[in-house]
């Protein structure tokens, strides 16, 4: 049998000229139509021989598991433990390892994603033609490729896991590498979340909290299973890091259109609610961007604003981390698109953490308040609650110091807040708004230069 350190090397040279050769053959195609397959969010790239050396530096991480197995165990012990064979196609031609999650690129080859999608990122300073032909290469997962690996695992008593080398089965040199695997099959993993042990679960939604994160079809696959029903069950476990991935599995499933309906009809909102109320931070959190998420759906605003979310999310707001304030910002500027909860927004004192955010020094939320304060503006009882001289000092301020969008939301709220009341067009000249508003009606956008251009008008006739 060859060297494993030989069968390493041809299967790097091998596939390197196999998609060398596919760049090479689409460059052709691409030269008439630059616009295909643009990179996003990619480093751009500098040559192709940059590609090759790219290649050799992901291929080199390789691991050799084999030789601490013969370090540790007698030669028999080894030999009886890797007598089963891993079939050739199932083993990704870049890392010789089994493939857990196959994709098919343009030259009809099938890879593990990882190993593609990372030699395809590390290429940091090759030219842009390159990269947009690169990143033509992945097309699709390979379902049928990874059906036939999971049915050959289980044919032959074979635990997944990562770093199956050399078509052999790896030795475990512990109790702690055996117990080590990839997920089980979906079907399995919600099983032991409806009648597994209290462990089996808290290893299930584990699992399925990686797997949801991973990629959109795991997601439909979870939800397809029958996974929501008993994540939303687990809201209500009183161990902390299993509600936590309870949630945070709820949040990645909702990112999927067809899952928020499931989501509402499984009745998670109240349960949800309840981890907003009295979580931890982090499951806090995480439920405000799962309200966000589920409330981005135009029939969910009335349903989730009714379910008393409305003070917890204002709470987030105030006092959560940032990315918590982002997403307790985004549920409420969503919810309060629905005019029945613009006033539960306005008496659960949402005002008082908005000019919070507006004077927030780093002002990364400031455009958040504003939008949100814009949305306010449109209930009766607007004007009473959030007009007063203090609002009106915080909305100046932004706009002499502000964004240039900043400015301009600003002057839009403003409008809406003093148009038609003297008094209050009498505080804005005091503050000294006119200035800013005549730059904004020089510099700004269409938008920005009628508002200061009307609320300039208001404040001549006042």
């Amino acid at each position: 049998m060859s060297n494993p350190a030989e069968k390493k090397l041809q299967a790097r040279s091998s596939i390197k000229w196999m998609i060398n050769n596919d760049v090479r053959s689409m460059s052709s195609v691409d030269d008439g139509d630059e616009s295909q397959h643009r990179p996003r969010n990619r480093d751009y790239l500098t040559s192709l021989d940059s590609v090759n050396s790219c290649f050799d530096e992901c291929s080199s991480v390789v691991h050799s598991d084999m030789e601490d197995v013969v370090a540790s165990r007698s030669q028999d012990e080894v030999k009886k433990h890797l007598e089963t064979e891993i079939p050739e196609n199932f083993l990704c031609p870049i890392s010789y390892e089994l493939m857990l999650d196959p994709v098919i690129v343009s030259t009809g080859q099938t890879y593990e994603r990882s190993n593609i999608q990372n030699w395809i990122d590390r290429g940091n300073r090759i030219c842009p033609k390159t990269q947009e032909q690169l990143q033509a290469l992945i097309l699709t997962p390979n379902f049928i490729m990874r059906k036939l690996i999971y049915e050959w695992c289980e044919e032959h008593n074979v635990k997944l896991e990562e770093g199956l080398t050399n078509k052999k089965l790896k030795k475990c040199r512990s109790f702690e590498d055996d117990c080590r695997r990839t997920p089980l099959p979906i079907n399995t993993l919600v099983r032991h979340l409806s009648f597994g042990s209290v462990q089996e679960q808290k290893t299930a939604v584990t699992e399925i909290r990686q797997l949801s994160k991973s990629s959109s079809d795991h997601r439909v696959e979870i939800a397809e299973a029958g996974a929501i029903p008993q994540l939303v069950n687990l809201l209500t476990s009183k161990d902390v890091i299993t509600q936590e991935n309870a949630i945070s599995c709820i949040l990645n499933l909702s990112l999927h259109e067809q899952n928020k309906r499931l989501i509402m009809l499984s009745g998670a909102v109240s349960y949800i609610s309840q981890v907003l109320k009295v979580g931890s931070m982090e499951g806090r959190e995480c439920a405000a961007a799962t309200i966000y998420s589920l409330s981005l759906a135009d029939e969910n605003k009335a349903v989730i604003g009714a379910s008393d979310v409305i003070p917890d999310l204002i709470e987030i707001l105030d006092i959560g981390s940032p990315r918590g304030q982002k997403d307790a910002a985004g549920a409420l500027l969503n919810l309060c698109m629905y005019q029945g909860n613009k006033g539960r927004a306005l008496k659960a004192g949402i005002v008082k953490p908005l000019l919070k955010m507006l004077s927030d020094s780093n002002g990364s939320l400031v455009d958040d308040a504003l939008y949100i304060m814009s949305i306010l503006c449109g209930h009766p009882d607007a004007k009473a609650t959030m007009g007063n001289a203090n609002s009106l000092l915080v909305l100046t301020d932004v706009l002499k110091t502000g964004s240039p969008r900043s400015k301009e939301n600003a002057a839009a709220v403003l409008l809406a807040f003093c148009k038609g009341d003297r008094e209050k067009l009498e505080w804005l000249t005091r503050l000294g708004a006119i200035a800013p508003l005549m730059k904004l009606g020089e510099n700004g956008t269409g938008r920005a230069r009628r508002k200061a251009a009307t609320l300039l008008d208001q404040l001549g006739k006042s």
